[in-house]
């Protein structure tokens, strides 16, 4: 005789979209959208425009989790695909964004592509062992956090004005080739999404903003 459904079984589970009503997500989401504008920007060779949108999916990622802490009656089902919504926007977002920019900025050259493998292949391996494992501590996360991989390009990609289009390539080959290395050292990096850190980049994400909008504005 077949064992009787409990009602946890007899339920049936949650449409795929009513997840997309879930605030957490629906910030993951616009963060997302951030990543596909700094990628068509990306590959129509805008860079500062591109800058721009990875910011500002920095800026979103580290706001989903902050409304998901707050929020109260949210469901384990909703935390649960919340976790893995973050996860994969951060492939796209620290991952194939980053590669994208180094190819579009190297004109496709067959020599740039370890280093965009590398960027997403990293990715791919943390984020994977963060979901098993999670913090290395309560505060700390084994090997560089991915999303500082868009705070650091960012950052680095202001020097690209200064120098030629083929030493800059290679200085964002060398770049992504470190944080490549650094997301999956076994290294301690603290976790900074949290307190004054988290007005440290909202500050940052408006300072970068600003700067290359002017450099938008100036080079048209």
């Amino acid at each position: 005789m077949p064992p009787a459904k409990t009602q946890s079984n007899s339920l049936a589970p949650p449409s795929i979209l009513s997840m997309a009503y879930d605030l957490p997500n629906i910030c993951s989401l616009f963060g997302l959208l951030c990543a596909l504008i700094a990628l068509y920007f990306a590959l129509t060779g805008n860079y500062p425009a591109a800058m721009i949108g990875l910011i500002w999916a920095v800026f979103f990622d580290w706001n989903d989790g902050k409304i998901a802490r707050k929020m109260k009656g949210r469901t384990p089902e909703q935390a649960q695909v919340g976790g893995q919504v973050d996860s994969l926007i951060d492939i796209v977002s620290f991952g194939v964004c980053p590669a994208v920019i180094l190819l579009s900025y190297g004109s496709y050259s067959p020599w740039l592509f370890p280093g965009a493998f590398l960027i997403v292949a990293a990715g791919v391996l943390r984020l994977s062992y963060f979901n098993v494992f999670g913090l290395d501590g309560k505060t700390t996360y084994q090997g560089l956090a991915y999303d500082n991989n868009a705070i650091i390009l960012v950052f680095v990609f202001l020097l690209e004005s200064f120098v030629t289009t083929s030493a800059f390539t290679i200085v964002l080959y060398i770049t992504l080739i470190a944080l490549s290395a650094l997301n999956v050292a076994p290294i301690r990096t603290p976790k900074l999404n949290g307190g004054i850190w988290y007005y440290v980049l909202a500050i940052y994400t408006l300072a970068i903003t600003l700067i290359y909008c002017w450099l938008l504005f100036s080079n048209s």
